[in-house]
């Protein structure tokens, strides 16, 4: 039976979010339940089947209390508002943490997904957190957001930002330049991090004064790291001697990250992964969380979303292959 039910704005604001540029958030909606959404003299008027209209109705009370809460609405929270309701879980959308941090630009950094949102518990209740998961899960965005966090809040005298210089099959030996043009090209995506939180000019005030410091993990061999937030990125291509190494560099006051995808190892001869060990190795030790992102914490354009689902289930197809080849050469 097709009803009709109203929802009554009382700001503006809410109105444009749910909406979007060119009504892209709404039709959104549209599509995802299969109802009409109109302005009517001000309010929101929802048209279609019964069951549809009532999910609706629920889904825009959550998104009016997320924009009351001082968040934005864009294409991906209404898609991932849409999932959580759709699995019976909108109400958990009310668990996501506030506002880590304002860029240099005033735009909040803010979890987006419940995943992040345990994610960034988990950062704020251990010593070490390992996050694992695929390009465009914000796990090492989230991280330095964190970082700068606690070092704009006194809690660290400095952050330290390193990653191994494993990349693709390329070679450190082949790039021009002294040893910091070889590396920076490998520690990019931290400094965009940084810059986008601090703006360029804080970020090499601090980093000229060694607040900040952005090194390969080579350079972090014999040293002991007081009173800082140090966050590993890339950590798939480290390997077990250098996570270990990298592990015990913690000391008083410390806090680190441990970031990665196992999807994408580059570890040269079938190395196996230091992060991969180090997971299985440390699980269950106190002061050490875990946190497996996943395809549904992607925050990225929503083919990256689709992407990651054909390569896993690809992968799983060439597990089967492989086990089915396997039990034919036994028999």
């Amino acid at each position: 039976m097709i009803i009709q039910k109203k929802f009554i704005v009382s700001e503006e604001r809410f109105e444009r979010e749910l909406f979007g540029n060119f009504d892209e958030n709404v039709k959104l909606i549209e599509d995802a339940l299969k109802i009409d959404v109109i302005l009517r003299e001000g309010n929101i008027v929802l048209m279609g089947e019964e069951k549809n209209v009532e999910q609706a109705i629920k889904l825009i009370e959550e998104l009016h209390q997320t924009v009351s809460n001082g968040k934005n609405l864009d294409k991906q929270s209404i898609v991932y508002s849409i999932s959580l309701l759709l699995e019976g879980s909108e109400s958990k959308i009310k668990e996501l943490e506030d506002t880590i941090i304002l860029t240099k630009k005033g735009a909040p950094v803010q979890p987006k997904t419940l995943g992040q949102n345990e994610y960034i518990d988990l950062i704020k209740r251990n010593d070490i957190t390992f996050g694992v998961g695929p390009a465009g899960t914000g796990k090492t965005y989230l991280a330095v957001a964190m970082a700068v966090k606690a070092f704009k809040k006194d809690e660290v005298s400095r952050i330290i930002l390193t990653r191994p210089a494993v990349e693709a099959g390329e070679n450190l030996g082949f790039l021009p330049g002294d040893l910091k043009d070889k590396v920076d090209p490998y520690l990019r995506p931290l400094y965009d991090a940084l810059f986008d939180m601090l703006g360029p000019d804080k970020f090499n005030k601090y980093l000229e004064r060694g607040t900040i410091e952005v090194a390969p993990l080579a350079f972090m061999r014999g040293r002991t790291l007081d009173n800082a937030f140090i966050i590993l990125d890339e950590a798939q291509n480290t390997t077990p001697e250098q996570m270990k190494m990298f592990l015990t560099r913690l000391g008083f006051g410390s806090k680190a990250v441990v970031t990665g995808d196992l999807t994408q190892t580059d570890l040269p001869n079938k190395k196996k992964s230091g992060l991969l060990q180090a997971i299985g190795v440390l699980n269950g030790v106190e002061g050490i969380g875990h946190k497996m992102l996943t395809d549904k914490d992607v925050v990225r354009h929503e083919l990256v979303q689709r992407i990651i689902r054909a390569y896993d289930r690809f992968d799983q197809r060439e597990e089967e292959r492989k086990a089915k080849h396997k039990i034919k050469k036994e028999l």
